[in-house]
């Protein structure tokens, strides 16, 4: 079973990250971060590190994406609540991000979604699970 999640992304300007992300409310692991890297705290166990290009570049031979010209993933994140997503996404914005998708309100699922300042896509998502019905797919 896995025990820890580790997202490895690429960002620009380390600093600006940061505090990008300080500003939305998250904060990091000191003993994964230096000067190359920043561990981001997701959640218990579940981590993101933002990593400058030439650290990052060690860990592949293959060109890393520009994500502001392409899709490389959508990282998702299960909220507690609307409110929750609402507090994410806005901070994310006045933080200088960029609202991707409005927001998406099924009744039983919640989310909104946005860039970071280096067009990483982050879905923000909250789910009712004594409301989700029979067929998902089939409900509005």
């Amino acid at each position: 079973m896995i025990k820890q999640i580790f997202v490895n992304l690429p960002v620009k300007d380390l600093e600006a990250t940061k505090t990008f992300w300080t500003a939305v409310g998250f904060t990091f692991n000191p003993q994964f971060s230096d000067q190359n890297a920043a561990s981001l705290v997701l959640g218990e166990n579940i981590y993101a590190m933002l990593i400058v290009p030439s650290y990052f570049s060690t860990f592949t031979k293959k060109e890393i994406v520009d994500a502001t010209k392409m899709t490389e993933a959508i990282n998702a994140l299960g909220a507690e609540s609307k409110a929750e997503v609402d507090n994410i996404v806005d901070k994310a914005i006045a933080a200088g991000g960029k609202e991707t998708r409005a927001a998406e309100d099924h009744g039983w699922m919640y989310g909104r979604s946005f860039e970071d300042l280096d067009g990483h896509q982050w879905e923000v998502t909250y789910i009712d699970v004594s409301s989700i019905p029979a067929n998902p797919g089939e409900a509005s």
